[in-house]
C-alpha cells in the first residue's frame, strides 16, 4: 500500500537555500516539505518477510516503529533508544541475518524541531540477497544515538564521519574522534546550519575564490 502522508514540516521557495543567487528562471518555484509515513503491509515477499519476523522477534523494541516501503526498499525507523537491540538481532536472527553494515550517513533537518539530525544505516544480508535500512533520529540539543560498533565493526570509520561532518555523538564507540576534518576543526562541516566559507585556490594562470567570496548574479 503508499505510505501515508505525514505533516509538512517545512515550506520553501525557489532552488536555493538561503539568498537568490538563481539566473535559471525557477525561482519561483513553492514546495512542501513532508517525510512518507507509515506504509502498511503487504510490500512484496521479501520484506513481508522481514516486517513479520522483526515484529515477531522485536515485539517491544518495534512497538509503533514506521516501515516504509518506497521504490522496492524497506525503510525502519527505529527509536534510537532500542538501536543496539534491534541491530544485533538483525545480525544474528536466522531469519533476518543482515551480515553487513554497508555504510553509516546522517542527514540534517533543521526544520524538523525536535528529530532535526537523522543517522541511516544501510544492512546487506548476503544470505537472503536482501537490503534493508534503519533509520533513528534526534534533536539537535541532544545528539547523540547508541554506537553499533560492537555488532558491526565495519561501522566504525562510518560513525566517526557522522560525528565529523554531522556532531552526532555514538555513544558506546571506541575511539569517536575526527576522520576526514583536522582535530581542532570547529563545527560540523555538512549540518545545513553551519556557514559557507573555504579558501582560495589557485591554479596556474587562474585563481578561484573561496564560495563566500564568489560573484552572484541576483
Amino acid at each position: 500500500m503508499p505510505a501515508e502522508t505525514t505533516p509538512v514540516f517545512a515550506r520553501k521557495s525557489g532552488m536555493w537555500s538561503r539568498g537568490s543567487g538563481d539566473t535559471s528562471g525557477y525561482g519561483g518555484i513553492e514546495r512542501e516539505l513532508a517525510f512518507p509515513g507509515q506504509t502498511q503491509p503487504p510490500f512484496n515477499d521479501t520484506f513481508d518477510a522481514v516486517h513479520g519476523r522483526a515484529l515477531e522477534v522485536l515485539p517491544e523494541e518495534l512497538k509503533g516503529a514506521r516501515f516504509l516501503f518506497d521504490r522496492g526498499e524497506l525503510t525502519i525507523y527505529v527509536p534510537r533508544e532500542h538501536l543496539a537491540t534491534v541491530a544485533k538481532t538483525f545480525r544474528d536472527d536466522a531469519h533476518l541475518r543482515f551480515e553487513v553494515c554497508v555504510s553509516v550517513n546522517g542527514v540534517h533537518y533543521p526544520q524538523e524541531t525536535g528529530a532535526e539530525l537523522h543517522v541511516v544505516y544501510h544492512l546487506l544480508s548476503y544470505t537472503h540477497n536482501r537490503r534493508v535500512r534503519l533509520e533513528v533520529t534526534c534533536p539537535d540539543d541532544d545528539a547523540r544515538v547508541p554506537s553499533v560498533v560492537a555488532t558491526y565493526p565495519m561501522a566504525d570509520y562510518h560513525e566517526r564521519e557522522t560525528w565529523d561532518m554531522f556532531g552526532v555523538i555514538f555513544d558506546g564507540h571506541p575511539s569517536l574522534t575526527r576522520i576526514l576534518m583536522p582535530d581542532d576543526w570547529k563545527g560540523h562541516p555538512q549540518r545545513k546550519d553551519y556557514p559557507l566559507g573555504g579558501v582560495d585556490v589557485e591554479y596556474k594562470g587562474a585563481k578561484v575564490p573561496a564560495p563566500d567570496n564568489r560573484r552572484t548574479y541576483s
